[in-house]
């Protein structure tokens, strides 16, 4: 995922209400991002290039913070205190629309010669900006400028083009020029110098180029609403930008706290998304945003986040193992028969590893101990993450639990804290020292010490004792 900087103060500035770092930490959580690192400018530079290059840099706390790869509005505070004052409902989703300026609205012509290296190209106008910002794709001073404007591709001896903040002219073939003539940039390289941003400038001309329609498009929007124009294309057809158009999606109604509009016979519900949320294309994708801001921070991810930090007070290591493993170490080094399990299998794997998705965590934790035996002992290690078992109910076939897995490594220690071993015994434990955990009458997992075979397959030489339960019963 993108790690984006952000300056500490600047985004606590925007919503008017500082965070410790602690409480910070928990909101990015809660809004289904990660707080990466607090650092500075100056310690980075101390880190990478020693404290004498570090001198004189700024001391300023910035937050490094891990957005998902889907969110285009995230990457800049801007776009990052918006969602999260709406998430905390401080503010309402903004509504966007574009206006007709009161002189006539700029073009961009789009000619034949560029459809074989950059056919598109959308543009916008922002006018009576307050804040000043460079973007890296095409923005340009507007006053400096006069439309209409033409996305083309030439011979590079037919251009003479000055970079930004250059003297010499350069050979290119696909530019944006205004109606003079004068070349604005040479997509996807560089902006020219004539139109740069200063810090006097107002009004922007933004213009994006690619090679998809729809990409470009998103972009523009992003860009003008973290802060118009006409596009005619060469077959004639016209288009205006930014489109700033709010699409709407329907899913079925359920029980989730969803503000949305509930329509028909309450089967359905109707949701608005802003022009800046590209990444929601289907109804799973608003489940999938619902989930992120209730499920986060009431269900099972809290949950589990609680049960972390009790094993870690218990004297417990968290060890994070593959999810994918071989035949042999979720069937025949527990005394299993692979049809048992009722793996998911993976199709084709190139190397045994990778046969099956994990059923169990206990092998994972096994093959973390051998490779540990310098630790003192004992040695005490957990897991809490999914597993994956066929599920002929679901339309994917399968499904995911939520494991809490432990192994103490030493000496099982367990007879003297435990008043009774029940006879019931799996394969995969010694016989009489095994226990089945029930919780509102259904089976949760094992406990008990591993059979004399399994440690030895696993390459372990002393006695080991084991728990594994599913949580999810507890929400």
């Amino acid at each position: 995922m993108p790690t984006v900087s952000v300056k500490r103060d600047l985004l606590f500035q925007a919503p008017g209400q500082n965070y410790t770092n602690e409480e910070f930490d928990e909101l990015c959580f809660e809004f289904g991002l990660e707080l990466d690192e607090i650092t500075s400018e100056k310690e980075i530079i101390s880190k990478e290039q020693g404290n004498e290059k570090a001198e004189g840099a700024s001391d300023v706390v910035l937050y490094k913070i891990e957005v998902p790869a889907n969110r285009y509005d995230l990457p800049c505070s801007e776009g990052l205190v918006r969602g999260l004052q709406v998430f905390k409902e401080r503010i309402k989703a903004p509504v966007y629309k574009w206006v007709t300026p009161n002189g006539e609205i700029q073009n961009l012509i789009i000619t034949e010669e560029t459809a074989k290296i950059r056919p598109y190209a959308v543009a916008a106008v922002l006018r009576n900006i307050k804040k000043r910002a460079l973007f890296a794709i095409g923005t340009h001073d507007m006053d400096t400028l006069s439309g209409p404007f033409t996305h083309t591709a030439k011979q590079p001896s037919d251009i003479k083009f000055k970079p930004l903040n250059k003297t010499k002219e350069n050979p290119y073939t696909q530019l944006s020029m205004n109606s003079n003539g004068v070349v604005l940039s040479t997509p996807p390289i560089i902006n020219g110098n004539h139109s740069k941003i200063t810090i006097n400038t107002r009004n922007v001309f933004t213009e994006c180029a690619g090679t998809d329609f729809t990409k470009a498009k998103i972009v523009l929007d992003v860009i003008v609403i973290m802060f118009t124009a006409e596009v005619v294309f060469p077959n004639g057809k016209s288009y205006t930008f930014p489109e700033l158009r709010n699409s709407r999606k329907y899913c079925q109604a359920s029980n989730q706290d969803v503000k949305s509009k509930v329509i028909g016979n309450g089967s359905q519900i109707e949701i608005e998304i802003p022009p800046a949320r590209a990444d929601i294309i289907h109804a799973c994708d608003i489940v999938e945003d619902a989930a992120i801001a209730y499920a986060n921070q009431f269900l099972l991810n809290k949950l589990t986040e609680l049960q972390r930090q009790d094993m870690a007070v218990a004297g417990f290591m968290e060890a994070l193992t593959f999810a994918l493993c071989s035949q042999e170490d979720i069937a025949d080094k527990l005394g299993l028969d692979i049809s048992a399990t009722k793996a998911v299998h993976v199709s084709n794997p190139k190397m045994a590893e990778v046969q099956v998705a994990c059923t169990t965590l206990l092998p994972g934790l096994l093959k973390t101990s051998p490779a540990n035996r310098k630790m003192p002992l004992p040695l005490k290690l957990f897991e809490i993450s999914d597993i994956v078992v066929k599920d002929s109910s679901r339309d994917v076939g399968g499904r995911n639990y939520r494991h809490l897995c432990s192994v103490y490594y030493k000496n099982p220690g367990l007879r003297k804290s435990m008043g009774y071993w029940t006879e019931l015994c799996s394969s995969a434990f010694f016989h009489g020292r095994c226990m089945e955990i029930l919780a509102r009458g259904q089976s949760m997992g094992k406990l008990g010490v591993l059979h004399p075979d399994v440690i030895t397959k696993f390459e372990l030489t002393m006695l080991c004792s084991s728990l594994e339960i599913n949580i999810e019963p507890f929400l």
